[in-house]
Parts: structure tokens; sequence; C-alpha cells
């Protein structure tokens, strides 16, 4: 059975969110969105580091060439860590200054797929595809908080959460680059709090972050929820698989609202999840 450790640092996080395993580095990298700084959990060493941000960062991504891609409250980013510097690409929703980045992965064309929310409950938030020549296209629309975006292992499926709305749809996505055919691929029971961010495993699971339900839980490509993990704090935010064969798997959590408990805003480790994971694509812009 699979079991839940704590990764020991020296800091928790307000909205831990976007967890990205870079082989190149051999290291975990996630954000914390309130109280802004990326993250860096070294595999080898394990040794933890936090670089404060300038700004709300919802994610990053690893280029193909180097360096990562950042979506922050002021847009795309080009972010390098030695020296750190991060370098605005444009912002898609400058004429929204209340919206901001929240969760994104990168697909096997080399292209981004990132949402962007508001206030939490307005449906301000859009889903945008962020192409190799850096030039993006709104592809939906009326979210009210994006999250999750997960790519089928064929690659011809793509996940997108509304959280508010505790649903999670699937669209056909073409070897183009274009969504279709949008339809429900669960819908959250009450109990279980509302969908946050996805991975798939390399057996077509597709693994969710159940934020207000303190577990991630396991559904088949048909949408039956298949297995539950148990984590001790209840807002979970997203999971994603790391090490050498990705057979570990990590999980964010969030404080805000529990600032009360030890444990809210903990960096988890699931031993022996009993599956492996899909390595992320990286961006080819």
């Amino acid at each position: 059975m699979p079991r839940v450790e704590v990764i020991v640092r020296g800091r928790r996080d307000q909205l831990g969110e976007g967890p990205l395993w870079s082989s190149r580095d051999q290291s975990l990298y996630w954000v914390d969105i309130l109280d802004p700084h990326l993250n860096q959990l070294d595999l080898t060493t394990g040794a933890v580091t936090a670089t404060p941000l300038a700004e709300p960062t919802g994610w990053v991504i690893e280029r193909q060439a180097g360096g990562f891609i950042a979506g922050s409250k002021s847009g795309f980013h080009d972010l390098v860590l030695s020296p750190f510097k991060m370098t605005p690409i444009g912002d898609p929703e400058r004429d929204i200054p209340t919206n901001r980045m929240n969760d994104a992965k990168a697909d096997a064309s080399g292209c981004i797929w990132a949402g962007t929310m508001g206030d939490g409950v307005t449906p301000s938030g859009s889903l945008y595809r962020l192409d190799r020549g850096r030039s993006w296209a709104k592809v939906d629309t009326g979210y009210s908080v994006t999250n999750g975006p997960a790519i089928s292992a064929d690659g011809r499926s793509l996940f997108h959460t509304d959280s508010h709305q505790g649903v999670v749809y699937e669209f056909d996505l073409s070897d183009e680059g274009e969504l279709s055919n949008k339809r429900v691929f669960v819908r959250f029971e009450q109990e279980w709090g509302s969908p946050d961010g996805m991975t798939f495993d390399a057996e077509g699971g597709l693994w969710i972050a159940h934020w207000g339900g303190s577990c991630i839980s396991r559904f088949s490509m048909m949408g039956v929820r298949e297995a539950v993990i148990d984590l001790p704090t209840p807002q979970i935010t997203s999971l994603t698989f790391a090490g050498q064969t990705l057979d570990r798997m990590f999980v964010t959590s969030a404080a805000v609202g529990h600032e009360d408990s030890a444990l809210a805003g903990a960096l988890f480790e699931i031993i022996a999840p009993g599956v492996f994971g899909i390595a992320p694509h990286r961006y080819a812009g």
C-alpha cells in the first residue's frame, strides 16, 4: 500500500502548485502562488531551495533550449535560474488586470496550454495555447478557476478543469493543436471537494488532486474513480511523477485558510504509488 511522507523544508506554501519534474536538473520544481516563490527539491541531494518571485506565478515549464517559461500575473515570461532573470514575452489578458495565470502543461508538439482565472467565482478565465513561435490563441473561455491541463499518453485528448464548477472536461486534440468535441469527463461529487491539478500515469490513469477533499484520486479513461490516497491536510492542489524512472509521486498543498494546520502547505511524497509516470514535455519555442 502507498504511504505518505512529508518533505522536510524551511517553509510551507500558501498556495503550492505546478509541480514539474526536470530530468535535466534531477529536480522537482513547484511554485507558491500567493507567497510568490519558485521551489526546487534536488532529488540527488535532498536539498530544498526557494527563490522569491516578483509577482504571483502559477507555473513553470522547461524549454527544450534551456531555461523555463513561466506563467505569471502579467502573462508569459522567459525564466532563467542562474543568474535569475524573468523576461516578459507577452500578456494575453492585458485588458483584464484582475486575472492571472493559474496552471499549464506542454504537449508533445512543444506547445503550452495555459489557463487564466480571476477572483475564483466570476467566469473570466480562459484556456490559451502558446505556440512554438511565441504567439498565443484563446481556445476556450468561461472558466472561474482553470486548473490541471493534462494530456493523455497518446496525445489525442486534453483534459481541463473548472474547479469552481467541480467539472473536468475532455477535448479531442488534433495533430495541428486544435481542440474539439468538448464534453464532461467527470463531475465531482460534493463530498469529494473540487478537482485541481492533474497528471497521467503510464497506464492511462488520470490522477486528480482534491481541493477541500484531503486526497488524490485515480480515474480510468471512462471517468470511473478507481483509487484514492488520503492526505493529512484538506487543500490538495496538484501532483506529478518524478525520479529517473518516474516511480516517485509528489503532491503539493496549500496553507491558505488552514494556517493552524501544521501540514497545510506541505510537499508530500507518495511512497510506492504502484504505477509509473509519463515524462513531461518541454516547450519548443
